[in-house]
């Protein structure tokens, strides 16, 4: 063992976070924490004996807290051991834990240990380990020699003062532990508890009884197939929660390739090797096809490589073909390990240990081709992508009124296809899921597109899935199309095929929400599974995260692709889900144009159906207009545009709308009608009288709280003013999504995205800057909403909400966590950013804020603030609020159109007396039900009805906001896995509560197959 510090510099060293591999070096730390002073000395003068080196020192006036930890630091010490025969360096950090509350400050109150300090394996070269023996027996350290006889070797084991087991092998292997069995001794667990109080007690434990199995969990991550962005979201919230929760976690490099190669390809994870993330696309772990792991021989490599770094459970992140050999492989692990354990590859007691290997799989895919979860990772990043693809080029079409096919990805799913022909307000689609007649589907597309030109159009928009089949099965091309549009119809048409420009980019904020929701589940799955929980997918189902069956799930998914080959396409459509189902429909409705009276309801069913926008701005709204005046149309009702909200109203600015008047609505942000926050109460008569002038049989507000007040104003006042009795409905949109009834609201998306990009860019400028903290306001009105997610998909450090109070001892603890992180990154600093609702606090406002952060930093770091402000609610709207804008339009008019007719005046009904009066004498349509004034609204993924009467008893009026608040269990989220989960306990503390619903094969079969409800997830709403 030699102790020369001389060494070649490395040519090829790369930074740790991308490659953890060098071409002639190779490193390793491990850390140990002692509790007292005593035991820290006797440790580092252990490991000195072993010919370690103290390379640095350290003493710390407050106590130092460790990203991630908790645990107050005092001192350290770093030792280091550098062999030139095998030219690797070994780093030894000894930490003394201050374990006495009172020797910290008074504003700090210490995190208690989540679990208990895990034992630690360390294993060293030595060639000459008979000198190593006579210096333990001098100094009278316990250990003991253990001879093979068959390969004429010896290894020694002894244990340091803190009871870590210590091997020397004269194997040049790397720095991890050996099994008991390479030993050639009976190994057998220790009778009693070890001490750690002396050095004393330490010489008397019985080496020979030593536990070789370690406590901790070793989790493998890898991904695998098509990349995904939101991937990476995942892989940080898996690495930091496993280290939150106690276990060690392995990044797999380049998919099931990596897991077969091992050795370097397989690294233990730190917590600063997944920082940045959040914001990058693809894979940085890597990803790659691997035909060696589909063959038996191949996956039992890889159930080797598992083994020998002690990894027992494994997350896989990839499409149906990744999850499915991640199965395979468990089902296979018996056969494997008894076929290792023949081959000598393994020994006794690595089978007993390893006996059996949990998985657990994220759906990472743009494809959103999982049957059994409503949106994969990465889909709604790709349909970004694909969004912003079509929406420049329908600028370029329009000026040369051109037609153009626009090829996006999707396999034999076409979610993709369908969502983007709503976002984009495309004329036509074909998915493969609803394929068109072979025989007349040429003739159709022409007549529909022609139709739409006979309107005004100047462009036409076919969106055809990558997948898309005719009704026997011939493939629906890009080029085709074309051909058949410029020699059949003579437009000049253009093919655009967006390739794997969609796989690119940052991921959007859903991607990043739900990689690391559901990151974080699968180690909660991991920790509570035992040897008889199957395979497990983490997905979100009625917009709750559920862990389901693997091999269901992915059954499910395949007799989706079984149905269309089977041309039972009614059935493939209801196994993707009925929301797919009902965007179908409603799609094709709102996208066509009919002729004359051709589509529209009977003369005396048709309604006059007004619309009117109330209250701020947000994402989506003119979409959710253009979708109900389409169809109004289409339908042969009129729709009537009210302007300027209710003031307008009171004026009788409303105005009839056509077709084509709203077109290029779909893209638009703000209010076309014009909006304000001003009540009808100004001036109830005024509304009313407008409302009775212009015979209006149903009322849409499209708006947020104040658009609720307002429907509720309108519903009490129905006893004085009849125009009321009508139906009336509200979609709710603000970007606060603080309106009861409804889980999402139009706008709150787009704010979000917005809020994330801002994020991304003030944290790469407060990163050039090494040391500065941005705290950005954002809006929401009293509803953390948009603080919390902005916060988790931003990668927030602190967060700041109306539903938490905000003292000194929470900023006093911010500071400090902050404080600790520029002390440990001192010269490498990073960017960070603290998230502020604009109510947070009225005592500490935003400025206040800075210059509590700015004074108590000690200079370690800037305090900089930032006010995103009304940027929030402007824009491009998002896909997601486009889809859901569209989707709660259609719904609202089927509401109006069903709640009229039985509430229309008929020969039957003219003589009934309502309210007191011959019906006769009454307007058109006349009810005073309660179920007639509601809020359609986005629950558990499904979109329903909640009556306003109802809704006030779930109300919270003072904070403007709904009782019910979904998203506060991602909350704790933004702590762990920014490591702000240390010092904590004075204002909150952290007590994550997995959310995951576990469902059953059954559960899945009765939503599947019998389509019904499943009660675990009803039961939650």
């Amino acid at each position: 063992m030699s102790t020369s510090h001389s060494r070649r510099e490395s040519e090829t060293f790369m930074f740790q976070k991308f490659s953890l591999s060098s071409r002639d070096t190779t490193f390793a730390n491990f850390a140990i924490e002692t509790p007292n002073i005593e035991l820290y000395q006797d440790t580092i003068r252990f490991y000195l004996m072993l010919d370690f080196e103290i390379v640095k020192e350290a003493e710390h006036k407050e106590p130092l807290f460790e990203l991630g930890c908790g645990k107050p630091i005092v001192k350290e010490s770093y030792l280091e051991l550098f062999s030139n025969f095998t030219n690797s360096s070994i780093t030894a950090r000894i930490v003394l834990i201050d374990t006495q509350p009172d020797a910290l400050s008074p504003e700090i109150t210490p995190k208690p240990l989540l679990t208990p300090i895990p034992e630690l394996s360390i294993t060293i070269f030595l060639s000459k380990i008979e000198a190593l023996h006579e210096s333990l027996q001098e100094k009278g350290i316990p250990h003991e020699l253990h001879e093979n006889s068959l390969e004429n070797k010896i290894r020694l084991v002894t244990r340091d003062p803190m009871g870590n087991k210590v091997y020397v092998t004269p194997d040049r292997q790397k720095y991890s532990a050996p099994f008991s069995d390479l030993l050639d001794t009976k190994i057998k667990k220790l009778e009693e508890p070890r001490s750690r109080n002396s050095v004393a007690s330490f010489q008397k434990t019985s080496i020979s009884n030593f536990d070789f199995r370690s406590p901790v969990k070793r989790i493998g991550i890898l991904t695998s197939g098509g990349d995904s962005q939101g991937m990476n979201a995942a892989v940080r919230a898996v690495v930091r929660m496993a280290i939150f929760r106690g276990c060690e976690p392995f990044l797999i490099h380049e998919g099931y390739n990596g897991l077969i190669k091992g050795k370097d390809m397989i690294s233990k994870a730190s917590w600063e090797d997944v920082s940045g993330f959040l914001t990058t696309g693809g894979t940085v772990i890597g990803t790659a096809r691997c035909t060696e792991f589909r063959e038996y021989e191949g996956r039992q490599i890889a159930a080797l490589n598992l083994i020998k770094t002690g990894i027992s459970a494994l997350v896989v992140i990839g499409g149906d073909g990744s999850l499915t050999g991640a199965d395979n492989l468990r089902a296979e692990w018996p056969n494997h390990i008894a076929d290792l354990l023949k081959k000598d590859l393994i020994t006794k007691q690595m089978a007993t240990d390893f006996s059996c290997l949990m998985i657990v799989g994220m759906v990472g895919s743009i494809d959103n081709d999982l049957a059994t979860t409503d949106l994969t990772i990465g889909a709604v990043s790709a349909l970004t992508r694909i969004c912003e693809a079509v929406d420049a080029l329908q600028c370029t079409a329009s000026s040369h009124h051109r037609a153009f096919v626009v090829e996006v990805m999707g396999r034999s799913c076409g979610w993709l296809a369908l969502s983007a022909a709503i976002c984009t307000g495309a004329d036509y689609v074909f998915i493969p899921e609803d394929p068109p007649n072979s025989s007349t589907w040429e003739k159709k597309l022409c007549t529909e597109l022609k139709n739409r030109r006979d309107a005004g159009k100047k462009t036409s928009l076919v969106i055809v899935a990558e997948g898309a089949v005719d009704s026997e099965l011939n493939p629906i091309k890009s080029e085709h199309i074309k051909d058949i549009l410029t020699t059949r119809l003579n437009y000049d048409t253009r093919v655009t095929i967006l390739g794997h420009v969609q796989r690119g980019g940052s991921p959007s904020f859903y991607d990043r929400y739900l990689g690391t929701v559901q990151g974080a589940e699968a180690i909660e799955a991991i920790l509570k599974a035992d040897a008889s929980t199957p395979s497990l997918v983490i997905g979100i189902l009625e917009n709750k995260i559920t862990a389901q069956p693997l091999k269901e799930a992915i059954k499910l998914t395949k007799q989706v692709a079984n149905e269309i080959k089977n041309k039972n396409f009614s059935r493939a459509l209801e196994l993707r889900s009925t929301s797919f189902l009902n965007q179908l429909k409603s799609y094709k409705e709102v996208a066509a144009f009919h002729h004359a009276d051709f589509g529209k309801v009977p003369e005396n069913k048709r309604l006059n159906i007004a619309i009117i926008h109330v209250g701020a701005p947000a994402g989506g709204i003119n979409l959710a207009t253009r979708s109900a005046v389409r169809l109004c149309v289409n339908r042969g009702h009129t729709p009537m545009l009210v302007y300027n909200g209710f003031p307008g109203l009171m004026r009788g600015e409303i105005s009839i709308a056509d077709w084509m008047q709203v077109d290029g609505w779909t893209v638009d942000g703000g209010s076309k009608l014009g909006t304000n926050r001003d009540q009808p109460d100004l001036g109830m008569g005024s509304v009313a009288y407008q409302m009775q002038k212009h015979n209006i049989n149903g009322l849409i507000i499209i708006g947020g709280f104040e658009a609720y007040t307002a429907l509720i104003s309108l519903y009490e006042n129905r006893k004085s003013y009849p125009a009321f009795c009508i139906p009336m409905v509200l979609i709710p949109a603000t970007v606060s999504n603080n309106v009861p009834g409804t889980e999402i609201s139009l706008g709150s998306d787009t704010a979000i995205n917005f809020i994330t990009s801002a994020c991304d860019n003030i944290k790469l400028s407060a990163s050039s800057n090494r040391k500065r903290v941005f705290i950005i306001e954002v809006q929401g009105g009293r509803t953390g909403y948009l603080a919390v997610m902005g916060g988790l998909a931003g990668g927030a450090s602190c967060i700041y909400i109306p539903e938490e109070k905000i003292s000194l001892n929470t900023l006093i603890n911010d500071i400090n966590f902050l404080k600790n992180r520029y002390k440990i990154e001192w010269g490498q600093s990073q960017g960070r950013i603290a998230l502020y609702n604009e109510t947070s606090s009225k005592t500490y406002s935003l400025d206040v804020l800075a210059r509590i952060y700015q004074g108590e930093s000690e200079s370690l770091f800037d305090a900089r603030t930032s006010i995103l402000g009304h940027l929030q609610q402007g824009g491009t709207p998002s896909p997601l609020d486009r889809i859901h804008g569209s989707g709660f339009a259609v719904e609202a008019i089927n509401w109006i159109q069903e709640k009229c007719w039985e509430s229309m005046i008929s020969e039957s009904n003219a003589d009934q007396k309502v309210d007191g009066l011959r019906r006769g004498y009454l307007q058109k349509v006349y009810t005073n039900s309660k179920e007639t004034a509601a809020v359609v609204g986005s629950i558990s993924s499904d979109i329903k009805f909640s009556c306003v009467e109802h809704l006030i008893n779930h109300t919270d009026f003072e904070n403007r906001k709904s009782k019910n608040l979904w998203w506060l269990f991602t909350r704790d989220l933004i702590d762990i896995l920014s490591g702000n989960n240390n010092q904590v306990g004075i204002h909150r503390s952290i007590h994550y509560e997995p959310s995951a619903v576990y469902l059953s094969k059954e559960d899945l079969e009765s939503y599947y197959v019998n389509l019904g409800k499943i009660s675990k997830l009803t039961s939650l709403e």
